[in-house]
């Protein structure tokens, strides 16, 4: 599975960001639309935690409690896309950003995303 994210850069608090991610590669039958998917991401001396996430058929999302209101997590089963909308963005949301597809081994490299003034 090739799990590729991008969209990440530097913003002021208050901006937003949109990353996006491609998921390919699958195997045995199974395509992008089999699964649900995820982001996480991963601060500087701390432990990678969940950010949201989006079934594959009903497209139910789940947020942390922290982006909750201000992410939203959308996909494109025809491109095999996901999407992480970021708005009202806050340096603590400054992080290295990680698409995941759920049940598997498949995660990204990651996109850096920082905020700061």
């Amino acid at each position: 599975i090739r799990v590729v994210e991008s969209g990440g850069g530097l913003v002021q608090p208050g901006e937003s960001l949109r990353l996006s991610c491609v998921a390919d590669g699958f195997t045995h039958g199974y395509t992008f639309r089999h699964y649900d998917m995820s982001w996480y991401r991963q601060a500087p001396g701390k432990e990678r935690e969940f950010v949201a996430s989006i079934t594959n058929v009903y497209l139910d999302t789940r947020y942390a409690d922290s982006v909750k209101g201000r992410f939203t997590i959308s996909r494109d089963n025809a491109r095999s896309k996901v999407y992480l909308q970021m708005d009202r963005l806050l340096p603590e949301d400054t992080a290295m950003y990680y698409c995941y597809v759920q049940g598997t081994a498949g995660w990204g490299q990651g996109t850096q995303v920082t905020v700061s003034s």
